[in-house]
């Protein structure tokens, strides 16, 4: 399946939000970029955008879910309520993104509607794990030290994604830092790993 981080030329704070091309054109996460919608429309290079899927609503990941909307046909998913969005995501559903069928995987902590999408070679995790984000290489986890985040729901959200998640993922496309290729559920569970150890993530955290 072939992905592209639309957000990555961004000299503002954004999500990294994902095209994903094929029998499913699909945007998950819309960004909080400027003109993110011609970068869409480029990379499209004439066909239509199906959908964008929301991993949640923080937002540096829905701030552009408007401009993108309004340029293209597409319909909205999303886990929470959203005057835009089409169609819920419920936990346990499958989802077409690109040429590959997810699981939603509903991963609260981070925020109360998360969700990760997993199929059986590719990981979408928004927040709730990522490979690096100047906290940590290899298996970091969204920060929970904001009102309506906890750190225990986030542990038990990145358990449950172990549990759903194949033994052959190995691409993942998470909310910040770089993509990564190769053991996911090795970066996955490193990050379990350090968010059991319950201590702050940065060091401003109280």
């Amino acid at each position: 399946m072939e992905v592209h981080n639309v957000t990555a030329g961004a000299e503002t704070f954004t999500c990294n939000a994902y095209l994903a091309l094929g029998e499913t054109p699909t945007l998950v996460d819309a960004g909080a970029m400027d003109g993110v919608a011609d970068v869409v429309r480029d990379r499209l290079d004439g066909d239509g955008l199906d959908r964008v899927v929301l991993t949640h609503q923080h937002g540096d990941h829905v701030e552009r879910l408007d401009a993108v909307l309004d340029a293209f046909d597409a319909d909205c998913y999303a886990y929470a309520d959203h005057e835009r969005r089409t169609h819920e995501l419920a936990a346990g559903e499958e989802v077409a993104v690109g040429d590959e069928r997810f699981e939603v995987v509903y991963t609260p902590g981070h925020a109360r509607d998360h969700v990760s999408l997993v199929s059986e070679s590719s990981l979408f995790s928004g927040d709730v794990v990522v490979h690096d984000d100047g906290a940590f290489d290899h298996g970091s986890f969204g920060r929970t030290d904001m009102p309506g985040q906890s750190r225990e729901r986030l542990i038990q959200s990145i358990e449950d994604l172990l549990d759903r998640m194949p033994d052959g993922v190995e691409r993942m496309y998470a909310g910040h830092g770089e993509v990564f290729h190769g053991d996911v559920r090795d970066v996955v569970e490193t990050a379990l790993e350090r968010a059991q150890k319950r201590e702050p993530k940065y060091p401003e955290e109280d």
